[in-house]
């Protein structure tokens, strides 16, 4: 059975500035909470317009008397850190088995969206990664459904694909996170993955799933035939050649709700217009890399960042795996016509990421700046996902197995960059998603010897840290067993995606 074409879509959803005006300036400005996070989360007790009426009539307040404020008219979510306690453990196998239903979110029962709250309902049961972070994000889930279904709950990976398949039929897309403040964006395109990763023996996965599917391309690819070759349009870029490749980006150029502090600073420390770095964050945002050198001019500025003008390899690889699961879909549905459409779509993409998505000369794959018509030759731990989705040739595989193993390899495990920024997706902080596609995609090729090195040095470093601390937490120091650091906020506890992908690794390598 198929799941059905996709739902009428909703009216625009008002912005956390659009809605409480000034009250919500002055809030994250003043940092009222410590966490911009804390107030976009907040569950408003009246309407916003009530709300926003009485603070235009009592206001503008600050420090004290507006965190009272606040705390008279909202229920307030828990605060970064105050569910940060360790616990008693020995064994970061049982405490993962442990959280799986405390991270575990129920549905709401009438699933309407209230515009006293920021939480977009969902149909069925997810997981959320942990922390600060208390509903769900879209490409985390793929790395957590396959530890839930490694450890037994594989209905609970069922619901969450249900879920992601219901946000892409009411909105269009899978937003960041079931948050409003999120639908502008969305993340790394892992729904066809994630169909994968639940389907049954024989079950003809994507053809169930192929509206949705065809709706997420569609996203993706909006606005492509209005382009020019050497132009961009949202999402979508067409080179001078005319291939299509794509780039992240959000519908929004304003500082996003849940860090506007952060953005507003970003921005002023930047000769550029305010609305183009707004949207550069928002990008790098949506990549989940948020922040990284990666996309930045300059490594050691954050306002220097351009996400939009660079094609990312990560994100073509699973554009391209998300083409060739349409065509397999419309090869299950009996659909010839829409076979032949996207198989050809696959290979002109994947002739595109051969290139100006690989570097031969370096021997790894590499994002490219469209605007300037060149390659960025930094390497990072995003050469691996070709391999991780198959699309390599084996000397390909075997080039970047060797570029991995003599610049990404540290003691524990692979880092994310080689540059030192103080952004946490750099040196030196390794993360759950990338040991894994580095492990699974090296193993793809025969690099066994390489993928059970990353394995089981990321495994001792997670065990390790486990008994220093008894956490489990969203990213690593993978050159010391400590916390990884830097970036936004502190490091979380929690955490789905680490905890995920240490059960598959320990399925893999029990004894390392």
């Amino acid at each position: 059975m198929r799941h059905g074409a996709p739902e009428t879509r909703p009216a625009v959803v008002l912005s956390l500035v659009e809605k409480y005006g000034r009250l919500f300036t002055d809030v994250q400005m003043e940092d009222v909470f410590g966490d911009g996070k804390v107030f976009v989360d907040a569950v408003a007790r009246q309407s916003p317009a009530v709300i926003r009426a009485l603070y235009e009539a009592e206001g503008p307040l600050t420090g004290t008397a507006l965190a009272e404020f606040v705390r008279r008219h909202f229920d307030l979510p828990w605060q970064a850190g105050s569910h940060d306690s360790a616990v008693p453990y020995d064994d970061a196998m049982h405490h993962v088995a442990t959280l799986w239903p405390q991270l575990t979110r129920q549905p709401v029962a009438d699933a309407v969206l209230r515009e006293t709250d920021t939480l977009l309902p969902l149909p069925h049961p997810y997981v959320v990664p942990g922390g600060r972070f208390s509903e769900v994000y879209y490409w985390d889930s793929y790395f957590t459904m396959l530890g839930l279904v490694e450890s037994g709950h594989a209905a609970l990976a069922e619901g969450m694909v249900l879920n992601f398949a219901h946000l892409i039929d009411r909105h269009g897309h899978v937003p960041n996170g079931n948050r409003t403040y999120y639908l502008s964006r969305s993340q790394p395109p892992f729904f066809f993955k994630m169909i994968e990763c639940v389907a049954a023996g024989g079950t003809p996965a994507y053809a169930r799933f192929l509206p949705q599917l065809k709706a997420e391309h569609g996203y993706w690819m909006a606005g492509e035939h209005l382009l020019d070759p050497g132009t961009a349009v949202s999402r979508v870029v067409r080179l001078p050649d005319g291939h299509l490749l794509n780039r992240f980006w959000d519908d929004r150029d304003e500082p996003r709700d849940e860090s506007y502090r952060e953005d507003v600073h970003t921005a002023r420390d930047s000769d550029r217009p305010y609305g183009d770095v707004y949207r550069d964050l928002r990008a790098a945002a949506e990549s989940g890399w948020d922040f990284s050198s990666r996309w930045c001019a300059d490594p050691d500025r954050l306002s220097s960042i351009e996400t939009t003008a660079i094609l990312p390899v990560d994100l073509n690889s699973l554009l391209l795996g998300l083409e060739e699961a349409i065509a397999t879909g419309c090869a299950q549905a009996g659909d010839t016509a829409g076979e032949a459409l996207y198989r050809a779509r696959a290979d002109a993409r994947r002739e595109a990421l051969r290139t100006y998505l690989w570097d031969n000369t370096r021997g790894h794959h590499v994002d490219y700046h469209w605007l300037r018509g060149v390659p960025r030759t930094q390497l990072s731990a995003a050469t691996v996902v070709p391999l991780f989705l198959g699309q390599a040739s084996h000397d390909e595989a075997a080039r970047v197995a060797d570029a991995v193993a003599s610049q990404l390899l540290m003691r524990n495990g692979i880092v994310t960059t080689t540059v030192c920024s103080g952004q946490q997706w750099d040196v030196p902080n390794g993360w759950a998603p990338l040991q894994w596609m580095a492990v699974d995609g090296l193993r793809r090729y025969g690099h066994d010897t390489l993928a059970r090195e990353i394995g089981t040095r990321w495994i001792g470093c997670i065990q390790r840290v486990h008994r220093d601390t008894g956490r489990l937490l969203e990213k690593y120091d993978v050159m010391d067993d400590k916390p990884g650091g830097g970036g936004e906020y502190p490091t979380q506890c929690g955490f789905g995606w680490t905890n995920a992908v240490l059960v598959k690794l320990k399925k893999l390598y029990p004894d390392p």
